[in-house]
């Protein structure tokens, strides 16, 4: 079931509020809980129904195996539970790619098997091996059946994130206060839900036609112009973003209209300065959790067997080629790795990992680097951080292409029209502007349709590029409210200039959100729903 269907906004939602509203009105906390589980599994099997199984047996042997762990730390038994969370993900999702690789490589013309990933099966995996590795550590602070399932299946967030963490989300349903229905949290969370329903419908899914046939082309081995591969790109970076960003705020949205506040999950990341930061913005709780309970004890095995070995350590953020090495290269490149096998089992995403874990790199040792000769880290002047901006947004744009490409060899050919290796020409219209003839003319560039770009093509890219880059994002625009859980929104530069770039639950409003809202209901009413990119993770 997709937020933006009308089965799911005129249907399930409306149901789903009445009968929270009527048991957690009346102070029936815990059949207001059941109640969200209920619905949550139904949600989910809403895709197919034989995958509900499948995910009752993983929440109760985790539960189960999570009560043992508090009781009676066992490595032994922490280590079985991650392996089996771990093949049970990796049967779904990585046997048909390691198969045909292996067929591939070796011409054994194998028969391999079409087997269909379980909605969610990333994301719950890792909710559940961070609840048993805290288990053992003795973190967990509560430990309820009911709340448990509610933290796994809450259906705001089950499909494709936010990835919560138990610690903030167990002690939200245990908290009657939660289970209260208030104006403001309707208010807001009704309003999330419709700018995020908005982002959707009107700015990803348009930027996703454009994208969808340059990358086909490039994968069946259609050589594209540099405009041609440029342009679908570009619509695919935008049509990612709007959509993350649109799901996002609806599932913050969802979680506010039941009193619950989910993790941020999203912070203008085309704005971050350099990849490090990108990855503190950009699906932040994939970040987290990867930080936490991968980048983390690596590190910490590392440093401790280097101190036992008297081994040299950073001091003062200062440290050697060798411990550089050994310290922030190879953990980030195998956390990295991880993360790009994590969204997908293809080459593609492999060399998209890798390759975010060589910017990652280079963007650690440009700081190290500048920590061992007293440079400042960051600069203050905007003509600087302008160009830092555009850059990491051109290396973020190289990436996204692996990222959304079919296959390693697309995603090479369309880089290769990137790069103009595939000839550069002008749309006609273009290269008849006086001074653009006259500079295409000194550079040999000649003035041909494209099969894919065209001029109004640029200026929609540029109108949504304008908007990512300079206005708010939602959370700043509602930063005056409750919105995602414990965040506090840095200023955009617009708001103090401009007091209507922030929120308020005025009529004024109210009139402006409801007719994009009414607009956006209307756009998603009228044509079949798009599915959201990362339901496919």
């Amino acid at each position: 079931m997709l937020f933006n269907s009308a089965v799911f906004i005129a249907g399930f939602l409306p149901v789903v509020l009445l009968g929270f509203f009527l048991f957690a009105g009346t102070g029936r906390q815990r059949l207001a809980g059941l109640w969200l589980t209920l619905a949550s599994l139904v949600f989910y099997g809403w895709w197919d129904p034989h995958y509900v199984p499948l995910l009752l047996a993983s929440m109760t042997a985790n539960y189960c195996l999570g009560g043992y762990l508090l009781k009676h730390p066992s490595r032994a038994v922490l280590v079985l539970g991650i392996a089996g969370n771990l093949l049970l993900l990796g049967y779904y999702k990585y046997t048909g790619f390691l198969l045909s690789s292996v067929d591939q490589a070796f011409g054994l013309e194998w028969t391999v098997p079409n087997i269909i990933l379980p909605l969610a099966i990333s994301f719950f995996t890792f909710q559940q091996i961070a609840y048993l590795s805290d288990a053992h550590d003795g973190a967990v602070v509560e430990h309820d059946f009911l709340n448990y399932c509610l933290f796994i299946t809450f259906f705001p967030h089950l499909i494709a994130g936010p990835i919560t963490h138990h610690r903030e989300m167990l002690s939200q349903f245990s908290n009657p206060d939660n289970f209260r229905p208030r104006f403001d949290n309707i208010s807001v969370g009704a309003t999330l839900f419709l700018l995020g329903l908005f982002k959707k419908v009107v700015f990803a899914d348009p930027m996703g036609a454009e994208a969808a046939p340059v990358f086909a082309a490039a994968a069946d081995g259609v050589q594209l112009g540099l405009l041609d591969s440029w342009g679908g790109a570009l619509s695919y970076t935008l049509q990612i973003y709007f959509d993350f960003s649109g799901y996002t705020d609806m599932a913050i949205g969802l979680g506010l209209l039941f009193g619950i506040s989910l993790p941020p999950n999203f912070d203008s990341p085309y704005k971050a300065r350099n990849v490090i930061e990108y990855w503190s913005r950009w699906h932040m709780t994939l970040t987290r959790f990867l930080t936490a309970y991968v980048y983390n004890p690596i590190v910490m095995r590392i440093t401790r067997a280097r101190a036992a070995a008297g081994k040299p350590l950073p001091r003062r953020g200062k440290m050697t080629a060798g411990t550089f090495l050994a310290l922030v290269a190879w953990p980030t490149v195998l956390t990295m790795f991880i993360s790009g096998v994590w969204h997908g089992a293809g080459w593609q995403f492999v060399a998209f990992g890798l390759l975010h874990g060589f910017y990652l790199v280079v963007a650690h040792a440009w700081r190290a680097w500048k920590a061992r000769t007293g440079r400042p880290l960051d600069s203050d002047s905007w003509a600087k951080n302008a160009v830092a901006i555009l850059f990491t947004f051109l290396c973020i744009n190289v990436a996204m292409v692996f990222f959304r490409a079919p296959h390693l060899t697309g995603a090479l050919n369309l880089l290769a029209g990137m790069a103009g290796l595939n000839g550069v020409t002008l749309p006609p219209s273009i290269a008849g502007l006086p001074v653009v003839g006259a500079v295409a003319g000194a550079l040999g560039i000649g003035a041909e349709p494209g099969v894919f770009f065209r001029p109004m093509l640029g200026l929609h890219i540029a109108l949504l590029l304008a908007i990512v880059w300079g206005l708010p994002n939602t959370q700043q625009f509602m930063r005056h409210y409750r919105t995602a859980l414990n965040w506090r929104p840095r200023m955009n530069w617009l708001q103090p200039v401009l007091p209507f770039a922030t929120w308020r639950p005025t009529a004024a409003y109210g009139v402006v959100i409801g007719l994009a809202g009414f607009y956006a209901l209307a756009r998603a009413f009228s044509a079949a729903p798009t599915e959201f990119l990362y339901f496919q993770f």
